[in-house]
């Protein structure tokens, strides 16, 4: 599959199969992760994979939207900010941007080996933070729910056009 025909079929998914998710997939998906670029290698992110039923519950709570309780699988994606990049012309910090990066590896990766994901930024960040037991200096960024899907069709994406979003000059 060509690298447009896998943007195409990856969609934000609100509905999974309880079945769960083979380890060689999963591994498969986080070393896509692994490798993806940050502002100066520094790699500012962490990824807790969460499938144990207890604590999958506790960090459903921190979503309250009936469509996530479907997932067999939750990957929380934080950033570390003490570790991140910082722009010296005005210390912009580059973590989110970073870890950005590395979970759009992880949604295209999922969607190559046939399964779905969704990004979720609206949850208690807070209330993750104590859940998921993290270091003070780890921040949640996102939330990712993956699994199979049973939906057969990719919705259409409804997106602004080239020249909307593009300029040559």
């Amino acid at each position: 599959m060509n690298f447009l025909d896998l943007v195409k079929k990856r969609y934000s998914v609100r509905s999974y199969e309880e079945r769960q998710i083979e380890n060689e997939k999963m591994e498969y998906i986080m070393e896509c992760v692994r490798l993806a670029p940050s502002a100066v290698n520094f790699q500012p992110w962490h990824f807790y994979v969460v499938t144990d039923s207890e604590r999958l519950d506790a960090l459903k709570s921190t979503y309250k939207r009936e469509w996530i309780q479907s997932a067999p699988c939750i990957i929380v994606a934080c950033a570390n900010h003490e570790e991140s990049w910082h722009r010296r012309s005005d210390n912009k910090d580059h973590a989110d941007i970073d870890l950005a990066i590395a979970i759009e590896h992880l949604c295209l990766a999922a969607a190559e080996q046939g399964l779905g994901t969704c990004w979720v930024c609206n949850f208690d960040a807070a209330l993750c933070h104590e859940v998921m037991a993290m270091p003070e200096n780890v921040e949640p960024i996102a939330l990712i729910p993956i699994g199979y899907t049973p939906d057969a069709e990719v919705p259409e994406k409804k997106r602004k056009t080239i020249e909307d979003i593009c300029t040559y000059l």
